[in-house]
């Protein structure tokens, strides 16, 4: 697939993360994917497997009480890589978050194989999932 077609890939998982919409997030993962969550937090680590990484999701709406958004600015397609620019929001328990988010996804075949999250400032996102 294309540059053009990868970005479509990941554009169609924004909107899937944030309509909650776990089977249609679940299509445009590889079984074997890997996510590697920023930081040294509670979240944090890498996820080995489609169904940890949606695991990982669930875990950000339940610790936000369903209040996660990530607000794509940009999506950046390219062969090998395609990057999503966001505004990763949420509120819980009196504590709000809001910070500038890159994630780098790696597909193959229509499918995201990996992805790898940069936040702006990963303690204040540690801080927040505490």
């Amino acid at each position: 697939m294309g540059a053009s077609e990868n970005a479509e890939v990941v554009r169609r998982g924004y909107e899937a993360f944030n309509a909650g919409d776990l089977a249609a997030l679940s299509e445009l993962f590889a079984e074997d994917a890997v996510w590697h969550a920023a930081g040294s937090g509670a979240l944090s680590g890498t996820k080995q497997g489609r169904d940890a990484i949606l695991a990982y999701f669930g875990e950000l709406g339940a610790r936000s009480q369903g209040s996660f958004q990530a607000a794509v600015k940009d999506i950046v397609g390219g062969e090998s890589h395609t990057v999503g620019i966001q505004r990763s929001r949420a509120e819980n328990n009196g504590k709000t978050m809001d910070l500038a988010t890159a994630i780098v996804f790696v597909l193959r075949d229509g499918k995201v194989i990996e992805g790898r999250e940069f936040f702006e400032d990963t303690a204040k996102a540690d801080d927040f999932w505490s």
